[in-house]
């Protein structure tokens, strides 16, 4: 398990920021490895989604200007368990599209992306910002810095915190169980221009 650290919800003094959502956490991986990860579809496609959720759809065009959408479907077992916790214990999803915008891609140092869910007909919800940039630790390990900017309460917050988190666990248990054939696919990086 990654050396997790808490979300840390800015609160400085602005209302914005009250909304924000930041999260550390530290991967035993190096940089590019952890990039590659995030921005090839066919490795993203693996651990994207908390635990419970399966990527049924995902695609993207990791550059400034592409477009990622994905799909989420509850797996039977995670329906299952809300179901068994009784009513108003738990909770069953439909299936949960997403999509938005790639702003800047920077190999293998930062991605910035918008976020926005599918509401009724297919119509985007309120947009979202998310920056996440990737540091290269002394030890071969890399600290991640996400951050998603803003959300409209602190509920719909404090619920990404929970999902965001159980993805980054399914991206770490990724990483580590398919670390040697990372090695063997993972590009050099990048010179940025």
């Amino acid at each position: 398990m990654p050396a997790a650290s808490p979300a840390r919800t800015n609160t400085s003094s602005t209302a914005p920021a009250l909304y924000d959502l930041t999260i550390y956490r530290t991967f035993d991986a190096p940089r590019a490895l952890v990039f590659e990860a995030f921005s090839n579809p066919e490795h993203a496609k693996q651990w994207m989604g908390p635990r419970g959720f399966t990527a049924t759809h995902f695609e993207q065009d990791a550059r400034p200007g592409g477009k990622w959408r994905a799909c989420l479907h509850q797996t039977g077992e995670s329906a299952a368990a809300c179901s068994a916790r009784g009513p108003g214990q738990g909770q069953t999803y439909p299936d949960l599209w997403q999509g938005g915008v790639f702003k800047e891609i920077v190999p293998p140092e930062r991605i910035v992306y918008t976020f926005a869910w599918e509401g009724q007909g297919g119509q985007p919800t309120r947009e979202t910002l998310i920056t996440i940039t990737f540091t290269e630790l002394d030890d071969g390990k890399t600290q991640m810095d996400f951050h998603q900017a803003f959300f409209d309460s602190i509920g719909q917050r404090d619920g990404h915190n929970h999902g965001w988190n159980s993805t980054f666990d399914r991206l770490n248990d990724y990483i580590k169980e398919n670390l040697q054939t990372f090695f063997k696919e993972a590009p050099e990086p990048r010179a940025k221009s």
